[in-house]
């Protein structure tokens, strides 16, 4: 299926599965914005894919998911470099027991966030196109 002309915005998506998800939204045609919290792993996958995809086909934007003022960044500068936004995967996550309040940060909060984040830049109530939200879960939730 041809993405031409789609923007995607995948968060958690320089390594595993969303980095797995953005190349087949590039395969696709889709322009992505690749966010990640890792800055060196982020930069290299933003290399990795302009040599596999051509410059300008991607974007890297480091950023806390769980900060909410960050995410609401990488969602705007998503849409001031690409010039729209069509696809929203909240995919970040992580499995911290040590530290159980940024697990529920990143692994809810943040995709609670970035559905409203995505609903405001597509939403036809806000006079935009409409897209799509995916969010990614973990099978750890089925203990």
């Amino acid at each position: 299926m041809s993405l031409n002309g789609k923007v995607a915005l995948v968060t958690g998506g320089a390594q595993g599965i969303g980095r797995a998800v953005v190349q087949s939204l590039l395969q696709s045609s889709a322009k992505v914005a690749v966010v990640d919290l890792n800055q060196t792993c982020g930069e290299e996958c933003k290399k990795q894919l302009d040599s596999e995809f051509g410059d300008g086909s991607s974007t890297f934007i480091q950023c806390d998911v769980a900060d909410g003022d960050s995410l609401r960044d990488a969602f705007q500068s998503t849409v001031d470099q690409f010039g729209r936004l069509d696809i929203v995967i909240n995919n970040a996550g992580i499995n911290n027991e040590k530290d159980w309040e940024k697990t529920i940060q990143v692994n809810l909060t943040s995709v609670i966030n970035g559905t409203y984040l995505a609903l405001e830049h597509m939403s036809k109530e806000h006079g935009k196109e409409g897209g799509t939200i995916i969010n990614v879960s973990s099978m750890a939730g089925h203990h």
